[in-house]
């Protein structure tokens, strides 16, 4: 069986700590009131807050970027370039160049001037 407790009741102290914000929010009220008398009267100008500036953009840079097939070495060192049409002659000068030691073909990119 469960017993039945009986309810207690708050002490009188926490019901009249409730009732003090209350008046503090009255107070508030009545402050800002008064401050926009003094404004409307000519005492006091009104404050105005300054907009932010707009921020700027800056618009990225165009970069052009134009292929070449590139001659390398074993150590990685370009030796020639060749337009991207020229694929045949960058394989024959690496087949010349591979008799003493081994060089590859590997596209390169550049940047162009405008």
């Amino acid at each position: 069986m469960a017993k039945k407790t009986a309810k207690k009741k708050a002490p009188a102290k926490k019901a009249a700590a409730k009732k003090a914000p209350a008046k503090k929010k009255v107070a508030k009220k009545a402050a800002k009131k008064t401050t926009k008398k003094k404004a409307a009267d000519g005492d006091e100008k009104p404050v105005k807050k300054k907009k932010k500036a707009a921020k700027r953009k800056r618009t990225a840079k165009v970069v052009r970027l134009k292929a070449y097939w590139g001659v390398f070495s074993q150590s990685l060192k370009r030796v020639e370039l060749f337009e991207y049409n020229e694929r045949k002659q960058a394989d024959k000068k690496a087949a010349d160049l591979s008799k003493k030691s081994p060089h590859f073909v590997q596209p390169v990119k550049e940047i162009i001037d405008e």
